[in-house]
C-alpha cells in the first residue's frame, strides 16, 4: 500500500518536535506512530535531527549521551535509532541519523571545493538547505511512504533553530505533504490539585514565533485529560480537539503504540495527510508479544556488570534485548546492575548469589576491569550462565588466560601497553591510525558459527552477520592454546579468520561474542544468542523452558 493524495504519489514529510522539557519521548512517540502506520501496511522510516555538533556520538562519553547504536552500514548514531529498529523491526542507516556537525561539516566542504561560486555562505539559504537535502533524501525514490523526522532538544534551544526553520520552510514548499507533532508536557501541579495548559500554550506560541503551527499537540501527563482541558488546549493552540493526544504515563514503552492507537493518532495523522485508511491494523504479533511480555511463568535475575550503571541508557539496547528474550522464553527479566569497581574477589560470591546468569557489558578504557574479570572467573567456576560482549568477551579471554593457562600477566594492549601476554591485541589496520572518531571496525560483517556449538544451535544455522564497534581482537597466536585448554572458537570472520564468538563447552552456557548482538534484537524477533542465554539461565534457577515458554495456558493464540 502506497500513501497516495488522488493519483499522484508523494512521500509524506512528518516532524516531531519537543516542548518545555527534555525526556518527554519524542523517539518512542515516533516509534510508535512508525509502527501504527506499518500495521496499516505502509512503508515508513523515522530519522533522528541532533542539535549538538559532534559528527556523530561515537566520541560522547556513555555518561554524557547514554548509548551509541550502530546500523549494519556502519554509522554511530543516537540511541533512538534502536528504538526505531527495535519497534519496526527494519534496518536504519547513516541517513537517519543527521547532526549539526554533519550539516556543517558538509556545507563547509562544498565551499572548500567552490561549489557555492564564490557566494557568501550563510546558515539561510545554505545550512537549512542542507537540512532539507538530508531530511528529502529519505524520500527519494518513492521508498517510503512516510518519513518521520524527529527534532532532539526542545523548542527555543537556541541549536535547534536552523532545524525549526527547515521546517518552517518545508512547510510552506510542501503544504500537503508535510505535517508537525509538538510533544509537550501537561504537568499536575498537587498543590493546585489540578493539570496545568499554560506551559504547552507558551511552547506552542514559542513554535509559532518561529513560523511553525503544529498540527496535533502530543501531551504528556500523569492523569487522564479531561474534555475541557483538551478544549482548552485545542482552543488556544489552533489546533482541532482531536488533535490534542493524551499520552500518558506507561508501564512500558511497548504499551504505548497501543495508547497511540486508542488516542487515534495515526487515523488523525492520515486525516490531516489526506491519505485514505481502511481496514484494520496488523499488530497480532505485537499483542502477542505484550501478552507473554506481562503475563510471565516466572521471574529469573539477570547480573549486568558494567562501568556505566548509574546511566542504564548507557546498556540500552542490552536491556531491550533482555526484555524481547524474556518475552520469547515466557519470564521477566530482571535486571541486577552490578558496577565492575565494586567486583572484588572477597565479595563476587556474595554478589552474585541471587543471579541466575551473568552479563559482562561492553565498553572502553581500563576503569572496572579487575572487576569484569573477577566476575567471568566466578560465572566460569561456578557453572553460572555467562554472556560477555565486545569488551566482555576480551575479558573472558583475559581471565582464561591467566587462570586456566597460567599465563598470569595475560592482558589486552588496549589496557596495558605491555604485557609479555597480549592475548587481546589491537587490530592489524587500526595500528597508526590518528583519529578516534568513526575509525573502528564499525557495522555488520559475516560470520561462520561452527556447527554443534552454542552460538550454532541458537542461530539455526551456520552463517550470520552481526554489527561490530571495537579496535581490539582476539590474538590469533595464541588460538591454539585456548583451543587445547577447552576455550573454543565457535565463530569466525570468512575472510580474516578473526575469533567473533568464543565458548567453553564444559560449561553450561559460556559465551562471548566479540560483535554486538544487542543492536539486532527486536520485538518481533528477539536475539538468537539473547534467547538462549536466557533459556540457559531460567534452566539454571531451576525451571524448564518448556515451562517458561508456555505461561498461564495458550500462549500462541492469535491476538484479534
Amino acid at each position: 500500500m502506497h500513501a497516495t493524495t488522488g493519483s499522484a504519489k508523494a512521500t509524506k514529510y512528518i516532524f516531531v518536535t519537543g516542548g518545555v522539557s527534555s525526556s518527554l519521548g519524542k523517539g518512542i512517540i515516533s516509534a510508535s506512530l512508525a509502527k501504527l502506520l506499518q500495521a496499516r501496511g505502509m512503508k515508513v522510516t523515522i530519522q533522528k535531527l541532533d542539535p549538538y555538533i559532534n559528527i556523530d556520538p561515537g566520541t560522547l562519553n556513555p555518561y554524557e549521551h547514554g548509548e551509541c547504536y550502530v546500523t549494519d552500514d556502519g554509522a554511530e548514531t543516537d540511541l533512538d535509532l534502536g528504538h526505531y529498529e527495535r519497534f519496526l523491526n527494519v534496518t536504519t542507516s547513516q541517513a537517519n541519523n543527521i547532526t549539526t556537525g554533519r550539516i556543517y561539516q558538509s556545507v563547509i566542504d562544498k565551499e572548500r571545493r567552490g561549489e557555492y561560486l564564490g557566494r557568501t555562505v550563510q546558515v539561510i539559504p545554505h545550512i537549512t538547505d542542507e537540512i532539507k537535502r538530508c531530511i528529502q533524501i529519505l524520500g527519494e525514490g518513492d521508498r517510503y511512504d512516510f518519513v518521520i523526522t524527529e527534532i532532539g532538544g526542545t523548542v527555543g534551544d537556541i541549536e535547534s533553530l536552523p532545524y525549526i526553520e527547515a521546517v518552517r520552510q518545508m512547510r510552506w514548499e510542501h503544504p500537503k505533504d508535510t505535517l508537525v507533532i509538538h510533544l509537550t508536557l501537561v504537568p499536575y501541579l498537587k498543590a493546585a490539585g489540578e493539570l496545568k495548559t499554560k506551559p504547552t500554550q507558551h511552547s506552542v506560541k514559542q513554535l509559532l514565533e518561529f513560523g511553525v503551527q503544529p498540527d496535533i499537540l502530543v501531551c504528556r501527563t500523569e492523569y487522564n485529560l479531561s474534555k475541557s482541558i483538551r478544549n482548552k488546549l485545542a482552543r488556544f493552540c489552533n489546533v482541532g480537539v482531536e488533535a490534542v493526544i493524551q499520552s500518558i504515563d506507561a508501564d512500558t514503552i511497548y504499551d504505548v503504540p497501543m495508547l497511540m492507537q486508542q488516542e487515534r493518532l495515526d487515523e488523525v495523522v492520515l486525516d490531516k495527510l489526506g491519505v485514505e485508511h481502511k481496514g484494520n491494523l496488523d499488530l497480532n504479533r505485537w499483542l502477542n508479544f505484550l501478552e507473554r511480555h506481562k503475563n510471565p511463568s516466572g521471574d529469573i535475575q539477570i547480573a549486568l556488570v558494567g562501568k556505566y550503571v548509574e546511566l542504564q541508557d548507557s546498556y540500552k539496547s542490552i536491556v531491550e534485548a533482555f526484555t524481547h528474550a524474556g518475552a520469547a522464553c515466557g519470564v521477566k527479566v530482571n535486571v541486577k546492575w552490578v558496577h565492575s569497581e565494586q567486583v572484588q574477589r572477597d565479595n563476587v560470591d556474595s554478589l552474585f548469589a541471587d543471579s541466575h546468569g551473568i552479563l559482562v557489558a561492553p565498553g572502553f578504557g581500563s576503569r572496572g576491569i579487575d572487576g569484569k574479570i573477577e566476575a567471568i572467573r566466578h560465572a566460569r567456576e561456578n557453572a553460572v550462565p555467562f554472556f560477555g560482549i565486545c569488551l566482555g568477551m576480551q575479558c573472558a579471554v583475559i581471565e582464561f588466560a591467566r587462570n586456566v593457562l597460567g599465563l598470569e600477566e595475560a592482558h589486552s594492549t588496549e589496557i596495558k601497553d605491555y604485557t609479555p601476554d597480549p592475548v587481546i591485541d589491537l587490530m592489524e589496520e587500526q595500528k597508526g591510525l590518528a583519529d578516534m572518531g568513526g575509525t573502528m571496525r564499525l557495522g555488520a560483517y559475516p560470520c561462520n558459527v561452527a556447527e554443534g556449538s552454542l552460538a550454532g544451535a541458537a542461530y539455526g544455522h551456520d552463517m550470520t552477520e552481526e554489527r561490530h564497534r571495537h579496535r581490539y581482537e582476539f590474538n590469533d597466536a595464541y588460538r591454539q592454546q585456548f583451543i587445547d585448554a577447552g576455550m573454543i572458537p565457535t565463530g569466525t570472520h570468512p575472510d580474516s579468520g578473526l575469533v567473533e564468538i568464543v565458548e567453553i563447552p564444559g560449561h553450561p552456557w559460556f559465551l562471548g561474542a566479540q560483535f554486538h548482538p544487542e543492536y539486532k534484537s527486536t520485538v518481533v524477533e528477539p536475539h538468537p544468542l539473547f534467547r538462549g542465554f536466557i533459556q540457559a539461565a531460567v534452566a539454571y534457577a531451576g525451571m524448564t523452558t518448556d515451562q517458561a515458554a508456555q505461561p498461564n495456558g495458550a500462549r500462541e493464540q492469535t491476538q484479534g
